[in-house]
C-alpha cells in the first residue's frame, strides 16, 4: 500500500490482556527519592519562567491552560519554539518532542513548506476572505484522491463540530434518531458524545457534568472489539426507532489505547448493513498518519462519513471536517432557508484560506516525502526500543504501536472496563474502582513528569506520536532518556484495592 505507516497489526487480545493485569498490579513509578530530589529538583531550578507563566496564567484562565493537554504535573511547561522534532520552553530547555501537537504534524512541527505557503497567503490576500476561495476545492479534491470514499468534504473548525456534523446528516439520511459509540472513545465534547469517555462502563458517570440527561438518552455505548454486543445493541435499537449511525475510531478507542482485531471494522461494517445503519469513521488522528488513505485504506473497509481534524489543516488551526458518499454529505445545507431536509452545519471561519491551503501543502508533502511510512517506522523503533528496556529492567508496562502512533501504559493506565447492558451493574463497577483509578492517574501524571524532566514530551504520559523529522539518532536518544527514567522505577505498596 502506498505510503502507508503501519507495518505490522499486533495481536489485541495479548495486548489487552497485558492491559487489564495492569489495573490489578501495585503501582510502579519512579522511587520518592528520584521524584523529589532530582525530577522536582529540574521543574524548580530550570522552569522558573514556565512556572511564573502559569502563576499568571492561573489569575485570567480556568485552569491555567487553554486545553487539557497542555496541562502536566507539577505544573505545564510554557513553549516558545517548536521546530521539526523538537520543542523548546520560555526557559530556552530543549525537548524531544512527541507529542506534535497531539498528532496533527506528521512532517514534523512547523514544516518549512507549509510555513512559506501560509506566508505567501497572507501577505496575499490574509487568513479570511468570508467567501470562497480556491484552496477549498484544492483540499477537498486532493482528499478525495487519496479517500476515494469520500466523495465530497466539508471543512469545519475543529473535530468536535465535524462528528456533530456527521451525526446529523445520519439521523436525516436514515430517519432513526439513535447513535452507537464504542467505550473509552473520545468523538469531541458535544454534550451527546460527552458519554462513556476513557473507561468502557463509564457512560455519564465521569465526565457529564453541566449536560441533561436528555442529551444523550439516544447515546449507546458498547465494549471496544465486541461484535456481539454491538449487534445486541443493534437488535434492541430496532424496538427503539432505529440506530441512525455507529461511531468507531477504526484503529481502537482513544487512538488505539484499546486496539482492535484488524476485522472488527469490517465486523462493523457489515453490522451496519445488516440494521440500517450509517458507518462513520473518526479519522481525527488516523487520517493522514497511518497512511494517505487513511485507516478505511488499511482495513479496506468503507465507511459511509468520515470525520477529520488534526492533520487536515497541515497543523494550523480550524482543523476538521465531514466528508463521505455524495448521498449522505450532500445532506449538508448549501446557503440559506433551502426548505428542503438538510443538515445546517458550518462556521464563518470553517474552511478559511489559510488552514484549507496549510492543509493541501501538508497533505501534498505527506506524499511527496513519504511521511506516513517513514514516521511509522521510527514508531516501530521506538516501540521495539521501550519493549526491550522493559524487558531489562523487569517492569510490568505495556509498549506497542499502530505505525506512528506509539504507546507507552504504565501501571497507573487506566486499562479498566464496566462494559455492560446492565447501566446498574457499569455504575457499581465504576464506584467500587473510582478511588484507585485517581490514585493510578496521578502515577500516570507522575511519571509523565518525569519523561519531561528528561527531556521528552509525550501525551499523558502514555501515548506519542512519531514523526517524518524524527531520524533513528533522535529515537536512539529517545530511548537512552528512557532508560534514565526507568532506572529508578521501583514497585509501591499503592494502587490495590483495599
Amino acid at each position: 500500500m502506498n505510503n502507508c505507516g503501519i507495518s505490522r497489526w499486533d495481536d489485541p487480545r495479548e495486548i489487552n490482556a497485558r492491559l487489564k493485569k495492569l489495573t490489578s498490579q501495585p503501582i510502579w513509578e519512579v522511587n520518592d527519592d528520584y521524584y523529589e530530589n532530582v525530577i522536582l529538583k529540574y521543574y524548580d531550578e530550570k522552569c522558573t519562567k514556565s512556572h511564573a507563566i502559569f502563576e499568571e496564567s492561573q489569575k485570567y484562565i480556568p485552569g491555567g491552560v487553554q486545553h487539557n493537554l497542555a496541562f502536566n504535573k507539577p505544573f505545564p511547561m510554557c513553549m516558545a519554539k517548536a521546530e521539526g522534532p523538537y520543542l523548546y520552553d520560555k526557559d530556552g530547555n530543549k525537548y524531544i518532542d512527541f507529542l506534535q501537537a497531539g498528532g496533527p504534524t506528521i512532517l514534523g512541527s512547523n514544516y518549512p513548506v507549509v510555513r512559506d505557503k501560509v506566508i505567501e497567503l497572507l501577505q496575499e490576500c490574509g487568513p479570511v476572505t468570508g467567501l470562497l476561495h480556491e484552496s477549498e476545492m484544492l483540499i477537498a479534491r486532493e482528499i478525495h484522491k487519496h479517500m476515494p470514499n469520500v466523495e465530497m468534504f466539508r471543512m469545519l473548525g475543529s473535530g468536535t463540530e465535524s462528528v456533530m456534523a456527521a451525526l446529523r446528516i445520519a439521523r436525516i439520511a436514515t430517519g432513526h434518531k439513535r447513535i452507537i459509540k464504542v467505550g473509552g472513545a473520545y468523538h469531541g465534547w458535544s454534550d451527546q458524545m460527552v458519554y462513556g469517555l476513557k473507561i468502557p462502563g463509564s457512560r455519564s458517570f465521569l465526565e457529564s457534568h453541566g449536560i441533561p440527561r436528555s442529551c444523550y438518552k439516544l447515546t449507546d455505548e458498547v465494549r471496544p472489539n465486541d461484535l456481539n454486543m454491538m449487534e445486541t445493541m443493534l437488535k434492541l435499537n430496532k424496538l427503539r426507532g432505529g440506530t441512525a449511525a455507529v461511531i468507531i475510531e477504526p484503529v481502537g478507542p482513544e487512538s488505539g489505547t484499546r486496539p482492535v482485531a484488524k476485522s472488527y471494522n469490517k465486523g462493523v461494517r457489515q453490522l451496519c448493513d445488516r440494521y440500517g445503519a450509517l458507518l462513520i469513521f473518526d479519522e481525527v488522528v488516523t487520517g493522514f498518519r497511518v497512511g494517505l488513505s487513511g485507516a478505511q485504506g488499511y482495513f479496506d473497509v468503507a465507511p459511509d462519513l468520515t470525520v477529520f481534524g488534526k492533520i487536515v489543516a497541515g497543523g494550523y488551526p480550524a482543523a476538521g471536517g465531514v466528508g463521505g458518499k455524495k448521498e449522505y454529505a450532500g445532506l449538508m445545507a448549501a446557503g440559506l432557508a433551502t426548505g428542503k431536509h438538510r443538515a445546517y452545519v458550518g462556521g464563518t471561519l470553517s474552511a478559511n484560506p489559510m488552514s484549507c491551503l496549510a492543509g493541501y501543502t501538508a497533505i501534498q508533502e505527506i506524499e511527496r516525502t513519504n511521511a506516513c511510512e517513514i514516521a511509522g517506522k521510527m514508531g516501530d523503533r521506538l516501540t521495539d526500543g521501550l519493549k526491550e528496556l522493559l524487558d531489562r529492567y523487569g517492569l510490568p508496562f505495556v509498549a506497542y504501536n499502530q505505525g506512528s502512533i506509539c504507546h507507552l501504559e504504565c501501571t497507573g493506565a487506566m486499562s479498566f472496563d464496566f462494559s455492560s447492558m446492565n447501566v446498574a451493574k457499569s455504575a457499581v463497577g465504576l464506584l467500587r474502582n473510582k478511588e484507585m483509578m485517581y490514585v493510578r492517574k496521578d502515577s500516570m501524571e507522575r511519571m509523565g513528569a518525569a519523561y519531561m524532566a528528561n527531556g521528552i514530551v509525550t501525551l499523558a504520559g502514555s501515548r506519542m506520536y512519531t514523526s517524518l523529522a524524527d531520524t533513528p539518532e533522535i529515537i536512539d536518544e529517545a530511548l537512552n532518556r528512557f532508560e534514565e527514567v526507568f532506572k529508578h522505577v521501583a514497585k509501591t505498596g499503592k494502587g490495590l484495592v483495599k
